[in-house]
């Protein structure tokens, strides 16, 4: 992927999409966006980790860092096959076209998958049986270990794997070969479902590419405990006896948060990813970049250094900082990939570690203009400072949107930003992605929040809040045709349209 060519692109997670079924799915909502980005002269969508939801309704906590989320399954694509009827795709109607309700979304779509799966199994065409059958084997690698962690976990109320049977909790291989002879339809199901999130959004990521629109994906640096990669490579993380984490990851006091993040994940055995040539995480990578066109790591500094926590800790701030892989790893990736189209997660409390390993590697960083009115010129994330080989935002997921972050600074900072941006405030979500746009970032990318205007209630993420992130959605009628002119304008004045990306 070629990252030296000026582009510009939109930050949009497809849950918030429109759509019927109370959050956003891979069907004609999502092509319609596409459509949008193409007409708006935006070369890049870029979304947050499409797998499985965990705790806090979080993509970064996924049950499988392999598996797509099902509720992205697009249900209507599932009726045109047979496998639903028009009743089944009757919406909830306590659906809401602005917020995900999880709670609600979740049984409805579940349900239907479920529907789906019986008639998929039970009246059995040939040929698509056939194609079917060739994903399973050519995902085997880890859709094997997805489907049965599943299967075990529904069984077992979804309580952590070390709390299931011991033979179970080790991967016994009579005990596995019992659980596939006893539950061949559960496992069957959550094979269909992968493949059917596999077959949509090949299809809508095909579509964006023919479209001049590449996908930019999302690979958090650490894995949930309770997920089928902790489980059947248990080897691979820091475990106690029992199974359970020793040391944890986290983030020490930082801008979000004065107790640090505590985040939970097990942590890596670096060294004996080692010894199996980073086999793992190869193998992850290699499947993130079928997926999209180039990724973002999470919290790259992480392979540099990481905070541990030791697992019985409150919160973050007894951590301490412990050597990553560093270069070692991305040695391995340069052997195994022609190319390494990776985004360096770079924020946070950065080292010269952190800056050598991402510039030896070519890599481009992060820069949120959010972060850049609060030391004067001297400020590496004001736009005067970028370097070509660069990915510049307005804000992320986890920040607030520009329009809510303006009403939250200090005079000294809102007097900076007004100077620097030689603007009044009135369009501030404007001036910001006019000010990046004109950057030598060779990236720019905006949160959709910030292309409508939107104030703080809409914002996506607020890192440390356990409950009520993740839901906002956009409605079509909130599109209005001036903010595509004025995105497709500042896109071709500075060189980042089609012709120029």
């Amino acid at each position: 992927m070629d990252l030296t060519k000026r582009g510009s692109g939109i930050l949009l997670h497809p849950t918030s999409l429109p759509g019927a079924f109370g959050g956003g799915v891979f069907g004609a909502d999502a092509c319609k966006f596409v459509d949008w980005l193409v007409s708006a002269g935006q070369t890049y969508w870029q979304v947050l980790p499409l797998g499985e939801i965990g705790p806090g309704n979080s993509p970064y906590m996924s049950s499988s860092a392999f598996a797509g989320s099902l509720l992205l399954i697009d249900l209507s694509e599932l009726a045109s096959q047979g496998w639903l009827s028009h009743e089944d795709l009757a919406p909830h109607q306590e659906f809401r076209t602005d917020r995900i309700d999880f709670a609600l979304i979740q049984p409805y779509r579940m349900e239907r998958l479920r529907r789906a799966a019986r008639n998929f199994f039970a009246n059995r065409n040939e040929h698509v049986f056939w194609l079917y059958e060739e994903y399973c084997s050519a995902e085997s690698v880890w859709l094997e270990d997805y489907a049965l962690f599943m299967t075990i976990a529904e069984y077992e109320h979804w309580r952590d794997w070390d709390q299931w049977p011991k033979n179970l909790a080790l991967r016994d291989p009579q005990a596995l070969l019992n659980v596939k002879m006893s539950y061949p339809d559960e496992i069957g199901f959550w094979k269909f479902c992968q493949w059917c999130f596999s077959r949509q959004w090949t299809k809508l990521k095909q579509y964006a590419n023919e479209r001049g629109v590449r996908i930019i994906g999302d690979v958090p640096i650490f894995v949930a405990y309770q997920s089928a990669d902790v489980w059947a490579h248990q080897g691979l993380f820091e475990l106690d006896a029992n199974g359970r984490p020793s040391v944890v990851a986290g983030v020490p006091p930082d801008y979000f948060s004065e107790t640090g993040q505590l985040w939970g994940n097990p942590l890596y055995r670096w060294d004996i990813h080692e010894e199996t040539g980073f086999a793992w995480w190869i193998a992850r990578l290699r499947h993130a970049l079928q997926i999209a066109d180039l990724v973002r790591i999470d919290h790259f500094r992480g392979f540099a250094a990481y905070w541990e926590v030791p697992a019985d800790a409150p919160n973050a701030i007894t951590g301490k900082w412990v050597p990553g892989p560093g270069e070692k790893l991305f040695e391995a990736f340069e052997k195994t990939f022609p190319t390494l189209p990776v985004i360096a997660e770079d924020l946070g409390l950065i080292t010269p570690d952190v800056i050598e390993l991402r510039d030896r590697f070519k890599l481009p960083g992060m820069r949120i203009l959010q972060f850049a009115f609060g030391d004067g010129d001297i400020n590496h994330f004001l736009p005067h400072h970028y370097v070509q080989n660069t990915v510049a935002y307005t804000g992320t997921h986890d920040n607030d949107t520009s329009i809510g972050w303006w009403s939250t600074l200090s005079d000294h900072e809102r007097a900076f930003a007004q100077h620097y941006l030689a603007s009044d405030g009135r369009a501030i979500n404007w001036d910001m992605m006019r000010a990046l746009s004109k950057s030598l970032a060779n990236l720019v990318v905006f949160p959709m929040q910030d292309v409508l205007g939107l104030s703080s209630e809409h914002r996506m993420n607020f890192p440390g809040q356990p409950t009520g992130n993740w839901e906002w959605r956009f409605s079509w009628d909130q599109v209005r045709p001036e903010h595509t002119m004025a995105l497709a304008m500042m896109s071709a004045e500075n060189g980042r349209g089609p012709a120029g990306g």
